[in-house]
């Protein structure tokens, strides 16, 4: 499992040294159980490229440490570490945990051109990126439906199987 963060002009570069990047790949698919368990809020987002409402919705003002997970498939999207106040209605990230896992793609609906955020791996509707993010962290924000996302505690990351991403949030400590 390779972590990335934003460099210049939207390119990402790995987080860790290559040493930490031998784990094989999880198998992070839409299935049908997976999608029966969706609410129908959920299901719209994910699979009918709805929108959710801004401002009513499970993670815009959400502030615990973790990471946020695709609801469908469970593939690592962004970390708390990345989430900022957009004050657009939405939870807002500046970069993916992992690039690899995110998808963008043209979207030209209602009349305009945006860039959606798909997950790479059950192929959800997340959201749309745009280029009015933090300067000073790329400039990029990830603009997400909480309907696409499950979060998952910084102190459950190892009981749910995302043990390797504690080492992001141990990082930003000694940072600090």
């Amino acid at each position: 499992m390779c972590n990335y963060r934003p460099a210049a002009a939207g390119r990402c570069t790995p987080l860790h040294p290559a040493s930490l990047c031998t784990d094989p790949m999880p198998d992070y698919r839409k299935t049908s159980a997976a999608l029966a368990k969706l609410t129908p809020l959920q299901y719209q987002v994910t699979q009918e490229g709805a929108t959710e409402r801004p401002f009513t919705n499970e993670f815009n003002a959400h502030h615990e440490a973790g990471l946020y997970v695709d609801i469908v498939s469970g593939e690592p999207l962004f970390t708390s570490l990345a989430k900022f106040p957009s004050h657009c209605g939405w939870p807002s990230f500046t970069h993916p945990v992992d690039a690899g896992n995110v998808v963008e793609k043209t979207d030209t609906s209602f009349g305009m051109t945006r860039t959606e955020v798909r997950s790479k791996h059950a192929d959800s509707h997340l959201g749309h990126v745009f280029d009015d993010g933090p300067r000073e962290s790329g400039g990029l924000r990830y603009c997400i439906n909480s309907a696409s996302l499950r979060f998952v505690p910084l102190a459950d990351l190892e009981k749910q199987g995302y043990g390797a991403y504690l080492g992001l949030f141990e990082h930003e400590a000694q940072q600090s």
